[in-house]
């Protein structure tokens, strides 16, 4: 029988968590901040333990997020960001380059930096994308972040 490894959702004693966010659409990313941080506090992370910083939008994300990952204090870096398609293809462009740029930094410093960016059709879609119908993407970023700790530590104890 091979050997599995699964991460759990649950907060690595004294973990530290770096939330960046886009101010751009804040009616939308305040409430993904909030289902990230009531996520992080659920699962036993003081709030001590994290830190926020706001960027003007997403394009802005992956520099912050850089700057804090390769600061190593922090477990996990998630981000979080709306991008509503307008009647140009600006969307897309922003889209690919934030989730490029992020993919890149976690692959370059082993700390998990995490999507939480919505790239929403209209802004009916991304409000029940940020609680409501649809759920919270900020929760599901948390929750990743936790899972994703949790199963390094498994399968490399890493000393931060």
């Amino acid at each position: 029988m091979p050997n599995e490894f699964k991460g759990e959702p649950i907060a690595a004693k004294g973990a530290k968590f770096a939330i960046v966010v886009a101010r751009y659409n804040e009616s939308i990313t305040s409430k993904l901040l909030a289902g990230a941080q009531s996520t992080l506090l659920a699962a036993g992370v003081a709030d001590a333990d994290i830190d926020v910083a706001w960027v003007p939008g997403a394009f802005e994300l992956p520099l912050v997020a850089q700057t804090m990952a390769h600061r190593r204090q922090y477990r996990a870096v998630l981000c979080l960001g709306a991008v509503i398609r307008g009647e140009t293809t600006h969307d897309q462009h922003i889209n690919r380059a934030v989730s490029l740029g992020l993919s890149q930094i976690s692959l370059e410093t082993g700390i998990p930096v995490l999507f939480g960016v919505l790239t929403c059709e209209s802004l009916e879609q991304a409000i029940h994308r940020s609680g409501g119908q649809v759920g919270n993407k900020g929760v599901e970023c948390a929750t990743a972040a936790l899972e994703l700790v949790d199963l390094l530590d498994r399968m490399l104890p890493l000393e931060f």
